[in-house]
């Protein structure tokens, strides 16, 4: 085991990055515990900061305050806490992202994949419920928010939100009860799916890119001990320290000039962290469609931006290994090499599709600055974020697929004719003609020998490069 194999490529650390980043998590916010109270109790502040004393605020952002102006080190904990919750989300997303655009989601690894994408879930809700914990004006505007949508939901969105409430908004019981699952369920369901998902990495092994040596039926790489434990325990110990520096220099949050929540305010200019700006995008750009069925009203202005879209998009993420493999008739084959993202134009276009969709609503939910800013109008903003969204994905599609098959001709041609060594010669007829030279330097995962286009050349329709036989038997390490 000393001696397993593996992945000495920079875009295998990514998923390395959300890991460590999550044990910054964990260590940070044991130390927060000590001194948060997770109570909606009224009181007056009396502490250091002296614009806020006398004002009458929750316990809970009293302690806040407290951390961040009383305690010793407190304020550089709580920042490392929030940038680190940041950068792990970021890096699971675009740990995703690699294996997509990879393949690398295929069998025997779909049970990963799905693993993988409930843990963007999660993290998502363990976010957003940190974010609302400390009750200033800003996560009470997001808890709001959340508010809405609950009531959104056809019959029972009432009752949600009396039970998640405690009562009327904002209750009693919504900040003990999101504390409860921000420092119990959540990362107790998080450090027990990281813990099967890398027992299956260990178990499955990695992909790797097609090169000299590397087939499907082995796996090339350092040893654990010494290379790759080393170079892992180097990157953790670069990601707390950027961490750090970035929790002393770049402010995050200052709750302090927000000021306690108050149900009758709203803080101007309110964003949210950027994981869920596609949702506060959404409902920005969906018009303010009502419906009266049977006595009841419904809200579909926030039914459909905050509950069927969210739903749809991971359902989406969930069903595509398995759909991909069945219509190119790969559900029976094993893979371990990656493909390269030009060896796949149709799902590389559904994925750069799908990134520019998210960019767009992520634009939308920021609307109103972005009009204050550039001095247009937020109307106008808003229709033409509209358009993008049905017409930006379709575009960002055609484009890439297209892109995708220019770069495989123009590869086929580069191994085909050589590269070119800058030099002109004169034939004996007179003409002249550029000096090739055989291609040396390969990137990772490409072909050293000239393609067909009969050959690995993806299809049009499915985007498959090719078909490679059923390998019996277990990999070799």
């Amino acid at each position: 085991m000393l001696r397993k194999a593996f992945p000495h490529h920079w875009s295998f650390f990514l998923g390395e990055l959300a890991l460590y980043s999550l044990i910054v998590l964990l260590l940070t916010g044991v130390w927060l515990t000590f001194f948060f109270k997770p109570e909606m109790r009224e009181v007056v502040y009396h502490g250091s900061y002296v614009p806020l004393q006398g004002i009458r605020m929750s316990a809970a952002f009293d302690s806040t305050l407290h951390i961040s102006f009383d305690v010793r080190g407190g304020l550089l904990i709580r920042q490392m806490h929030h940038w680190a919750a940041l950068v792990f989300v970021a890096a699971i997303g675009v740990h995703l992202l690699r294996i997509f655009f990879t393949g690398a989601f295929r069998r025997p690894r779909e049970i990963n994949w799905v693993i993988g994408v409930t843990l963007l879930v999660l993290a998502l809700a363990e976010g957003f419920a940190g974010y609302s914990l400390p009750d200033d004006l800003l996560s009470g505007t997001g808890l709001r928010i959340a508010q809405g949508i609950m009531l959104s939901l056809p019959v029972v969105g009432t009752y949600v939100s009396m039970f998640a409430f405690g009562g009327e908004f904002p209750g009693q019981d919504i900040v003990p009860r999101l504390y409860s699952l921000h420092i119990l369920l959540l990362p107790g369901v998080l450090i027990a799916l990281v813990t099967v998902h890398l027992t299956l990495v260990f178990y499955l092994k990695h992909t790797q890119w097609r090169g000299p040596g590397k087939t499907n039926a082995n796996a090339v790489g350092k040893p654990m001990v010494p290379q790759f434990a080393v170079s892992s325990a180097g990157l953790s110990f670069m990601v707390a320290g950027v961490l750090t520096l970035l929790a002393g220099i770049a402010q995050i949050n200052p709750v302090w000039v927000y000021g306690p929540y108050r149900a009758d305010v709203v803080s101007t200019g309110s964003q949210p962290d950027f994981y869920v700006g596609f949702l506060e995008g959404a409902l920005r750009l969906v018009p303010p469609w009502e419906t009266n069925l049977a006595g009841h009203t419904v809200m579909w202005n926030v039914l459909l931006p905050a509950v069927v879209l969210p739903g749809l998009f991971f359902l989406v993420l969930y069903l595509y290994p398995f759909v991909e493999q069945r219509l190119t008739g790969e559900w029976e084959q094993e893979h371990h090499l990656c493909d390269r993202p030009r060896e796949r134009p149709v799902r590389s276009g559904l994925g750069v599709a799908g990134i520019v969709f998210y960019g767009v609503l992520l634009l939308a939910g920021g609307n109103d600055i972005i009009a204050q800013t550039f001095r247009i109008s937020v109307n106008a903003l808003t229709w033409i974020l509209r358009v993008a969204l049905v017409v930006g994905p379709f575009l960002a599609f055609m484009v890439t697929r297209r892109l995708c098959h220019a770069l495989l001709e123009s590869e086929r041609e580069r191994l085909t004719g050589g590269e070119g060594t800058g030099e002109v010669r004169q034939s004996v007829a007179g003409g002249y003609e550029s000096d090739h030279r055989p291609v040396e330097r390969f990137r990772p995962g490409a072909p050293r020998t000239p393609v067909s286009p009969a050959g690995r050349s993806p299809g049009r329709r499915t985007g498959t490069p090719f078909r490679t036989p059923r390998l019996p038997g277990r990999r070799r390490r």
